[in-house]
């Protein structure tokens, strides 16, 4: 019981963050210690649920998944999710550079807290790091293909298959992937004006992506820890350029009602983006907020490791990096 609060406010910083796009929710829940819980306790969902609810109940079902932890944090991520909608979309369109220094910040004391977590490091390790760093920078450019599917019930189900799988995930921006299928602005008003059948499609899509995805991630926990890791720092590392403030958008597509999904951007110094654009650079702003951001990471993180969320019977996916930190040694 004690727990949920502390839970409830992780769901509402990780919906913050997955309703910016270049940064994932992932991030926030690696950076607060809960990652491996969260993903243990979403691979439970299924065949192994019904096993439960046969033996133990509704009580036994609630404790295999894990409902205790899930529960306030898919609350604090829905919360979040509907009230951060509106304030997110007026800063993209009016602060966007102070947004995302910002982020940036935050996402790059995130890459520093992964680097120096506790897994013994071997030179083989360099392959992971590479391939997250490859992967977060060519996923969005594969995105824009997911529009060739067809109908647009089925764009939703698969792009919010891909999209939550990329949440899961420290440092892949779910909300960048969407708009670079061009449907950032489409669910985003979904959810601001509650579109049922839209959000229904989009919903189921993110079920089937947790379902599979969180699978893999767990086995990959398990068998391979410390690789993983380095695989987890290799796409945070690769998102930060997404979020540089000062950079020109070179190379888009236009999608369905006229929107632009950016393709490829060059990015410039603070000064060039005042002599290209014409317009301020807001240096020293958007340096601030990035070291609130920064700041604000490192803050949170202590918590993190100060806090009352020790591996246990209360904690029932904490144990799984104690137990596996050595299994690539």
């Amino acid at each position: 019981m004690k727990r949920y609060p502390g839970i409830f406010l992780r769901g509402l910083g990780m919906g913050a963050a997955d309703a910016v796009p270049g940064v994932s929710g992932g991030t926030i829940a690696f950076i607060t210690g809960i990652y491996e819980e969260l993903i243990e306790s979403i691979k439970r969902f299924g065949p192994s649920a019904f096993t439960a609810l046969r033996h133990g109940g509704i009580n036994g079902l609630a404790q295999h998944l894990n409902l205790g932890f899930l529960v306030p944090l898919l609350a604090g991520i829905a919360l979040s999710l509907i009230s951060v909608a509106h304030a997110v979309v007026w800063l993209l369109d009016n602060q966007p550079l102070m947004l995302n220094g910002f982020f940036l910040g935050l996402v790059a004391a995130s890459a520093l807290i992964v680097a120096r977590h506790p897994v013994g490091w071997h030179w083989w390790h360099i392959l992971p790091l590479a391939l997250g760093l490859l992967l977060a920078q060519g996923l969005p450019v594969l995105m824009p293909a997911v529009n060739g599917l067809g109908s647009q019930s089925l764009v939703l189900l698969v792009g919010g298959s891909i999209a939550i799988s990329a949440m899961l995930l420290p440092g892949v921006s779910g909300s960048f992937l969407l708009l670079s299928m061009g449907l950032y602005d489409v669910v985003m008003e979904g959810l601001r004006g509650f579109d049922v059948p839209l959000l229904v499609w989009f919903a189921t899509g993110c079920i089937l992506g947790l379902v599979c995805f969180s699978r893999l991630l767990s086995w990959l926990l398990r068998r391979h820890y410390g690789a993983t890791l380095q695989m987890l720092l290799g796409f945070i590392i690769g998102s930060m350029p997404v979020l540089w403030p000062w950079r020109e958008l070179i190379r888009y597509q236009i999608g369905g009602e006229n929107q632009v999904i950016p393709l490829d951007y060059r990015y410039l110094a603070p000064w060039d983006y005042t002599a290209v654009t014409g317009e301020s650079a807001q240096l020293l702003g958007v340096t601030a907020v990035a070291v609130i951001g920064m700041l604000l990471v490192l803050a949170v993180a202590r918590l993190g490791r100060t806090s009352g969320d020790t591996p246990g019977q209360d904690n029932p996916g904490a144990p799984l990096a104690d137990k596996e930190k050595n299994s690539d040694a």
